[in-house]
């Protein structure tokens, strides 16, 4: 039997099993896994590597308006470039909503922006901002049908936050559809009321964004958002939670039966409070939301992922440029921590940043580090197992580590468009070297080789995970 191409003498490691094998590769797909495959057109040498499923970030946020004056810093080629190199195959970036615009047209919207111009694949999350009748049933509806799976909710922001009742239609609408609902859990009136004494008492610095947003603000909108999960019986994936606190709410929830899942990210195990305190502007890279915490938090983000608390690790990226008045430099934001762009990069970093302060030190296992990285994220959004595992049949998506390699992070190493990275001068253990999408290289041995173009947009099937529990 003949292959397009064969990945020999490699570890392979899936979300329930790690074996030694090669990886035969036909018509983008893997055809066997076995020893003594026979022949390819290429033969990919993987000894002393890692062969893993592809990475897939199911929360990113790519060419996305952001407000008067700023502009993101990536557009669709150079994030699913810098997601190439650091071992991703996949991303899910969102298409969002604006009051008073049609759903269906910022898909249109979105799609122009990235047809033609992914790396990698790509499916979008919907935002929804305008709860109309006609958005919530039409519209929405037959998105879904035509595997727009999930979509996400926001509890905080001008623009974007749902009152209660706008959130229990959104949810009904998912419950019916069979759609999964993705939920930004902060309290927007709390927020504004902080940042409005902060402001008048002259502490606008970046640091006090985190003062605008504490712990209470995130653990009361998660409570409030599993009780409006609960009277509808629809399951809910709360994003980037950040401390203990709103990690128990979503224990609570579970240990009750329902089916309430939770993300975290790699600021809220790298990064505390005290990186907003730099001098002058320094502190707005680290400006997101929810802003990162504490050393204790820190570790409860590492129980949660430990705990299956966690089912998805996710970069939230959602870059700027530093040096840039359309950045974080915005002339605006340097009268109000209020007016920073708020994200920050990561979609290149968070495999690494995992797979070192993780596997490497033991605080999980390599086979974890797929599910938390891969797998749970094709499960969760309607895309196993085409996606998000090494088997007979899959796409082949594959990305290639080596686990000893020693890196530093730097801006000079990264493939993005910002100027920065929230995580310079971390030092890693473990790297991935190559990236296989569907069989063939967009990346070989830390050189871009795949094209322009290459990577496609993919319609997901409804998520088992989303279906009531009734």
């Amino acid at each position: 039997m003949s292959f397009d191409t064969i990945i020999r003498g490699g570890t392979i490691a899936t979300a329930s099993d790690t074996f030694s094998c090669d990886v035969g590769i036909s018509g983008g797909k893997i055809t066997a896994l076995g020893a003594d495959l026979g022949t390819a057109a290429e033969i990919v040498d993987a000894s002393g590597l890692l062969v893993l499923p592809g990475g897939i970030d199911s929360h990113v946020h790519i060419a996305q308006p952001s407000g008067p004056g700023i502009v993101m810093a990536d557009d669709f080629a150079s994030a699913t470039r810098a997601a190439a190199f650091g071992g991703n195959t996949m991303v899910l970036p969102f298409a969002m909503q604006q009051k008073g615009e049609s759903l269906r047209e910022v898909v249109k919207q979105y799609h122009a922006k990235a047809d033609g111009q992914c790396y990698i694949d790509v499916s979008f999350h919907l935002i929804i901002a305008d709860a109309t009748d006609a958005v919530l049933g039409q519209e929405l509806p037959a998105l879904v049908h035509d595997g727009y799976t999930s979509f996400k909710v926001f509890m905080t922001y001008e623009g974007l936050a749902l009152s209660d009742m706008e959130m229990l239609k959104v949810m009904t609408v998912a419950r019916e559809t069979g759609a999964l609902v993705m939920v930004h859990a902060e309290n927007y009136d709390a927020i504004r009321f902080l940042t409005d004494r902060l402001e008048q008492a002259g502490k606008t610095e970046p640091k006090y964004h985190a003062a605008s947003r504490p712990i209470p603000v995130e653990r009361e909108a998660t409570h409030r958002a599993i009780s409006l999960a609960e009277l509808i019986d629809v399951p809910i994936m709360i994003v980037h939670v950040s401390n203990r606190e709103a990690m128990e709410e979503i224990a609570r929830a579970r240990r009750r039966g329902l089916k309430i899942y939770g993300e975290t990210c790699p600021q809220y195990l790298m990064l505390t409070e005290k990186d907003l305190e730099g001098l002058n502007m320094e502190g707005a890279k680290y400006v997101c939301s929810p802003p990162p915490r504490d050393k204790e938090s820190q570790a409860a983000c590492w129980e949660g992922l430990q705990q299956g608390i966690f089912s998805l690790f996710s970069s939230d990226h959602c870059p700027f440029k530093y040096d840039d008045p359309q950045g974080k430099l915005l002339p605006k934001g340097k009268t109000s921590f209020r007016w920073v762009p708020n994200g920050i990069p990561g979609v290149e970093t968070r495999l690494p940043i995992l797979f070192s302060e993780g596997v490497s030190k033991g605080r999980i296992t390599l086979n974890e580090f797929v599910a938390l990285t891969s797998t749970n994220h094709a499960k969760t959004y309607g895309l196993y197992p085409k996606k998000g595992t090494i088997a007979v049949g899959t796409d082949a998506d594959i990305a290639i580590w080596d686990p000893k390699r020693k890196e530093t992070i730097s801006q000079t190493l990264m493939h993005g468009g910002s100027d920065y990275t929230p995580y310079e001068g971390i030092a890693v253990t473990g790297w991935p070297v190559s990236t296989m999408l569907r069989g063939k290289f967009v990346v070989r041995d830390g050189k871009l080789t795949g094209k322009l173009g290459g990577g496609d947009y993919v319609a997901r099937e409804k998520s088992e995970l989303a279906k009531p529990r009734a």
